[in-house]
């Protein structure tokens, strides 16, 4: 069993920076990926950053160049620095760790970004 516990949310004035953290316990394997999905009120949870245990890294397109996902792998931790928030950045931020078919989900963390 997995669990992911997300941190660092929280109110910002457009422009500003957040960085959330995802520390994940439990069965982890060596090999798998973590991402970072948002989904705004009324929308589809979207991909918003991934990365693998080797650090192989995607973003999407709406992200890219304002955002950074890290890791920690002795800490089973993803970081999601962001910087330059816009208000369509403002979503509830939910960590997912995948490993093989399975993936485990944290509780979401609130990101609010105002104009």
């Amino acid at each position: 069993q997995v669990k992911l516990v997300e941190s660092g949310g929280g109110l910002v004035q457009a422009g500003g920076s957040l960085r959330l953290a995802c520390a994940a316990s439990g069965s982890i394997f060596r090999i798998n990926v973590m991402e970072w999905y948002r989904q705004a009120p009324g929308e589809q949870r979207d991909l918003v950053a991934s990365i693998t245990s080797g650090g192989s890294t995607t973003y999407a397109d709406s992200v890219k160049g304002r955002f950074t996902i890290s890791r920690d792998n002795a800490k089973n931790t993803v970081y999601l620095q962001m910087n330059s928030l816009k208000p369509e950045d403002t979503a509830i931020y939910y960590c997912n760790l995948r490993q093989g078919t399975m993936n485990s989900w944290g509780q979401g963390t609130q990101v609010t970004v105002s104009s």
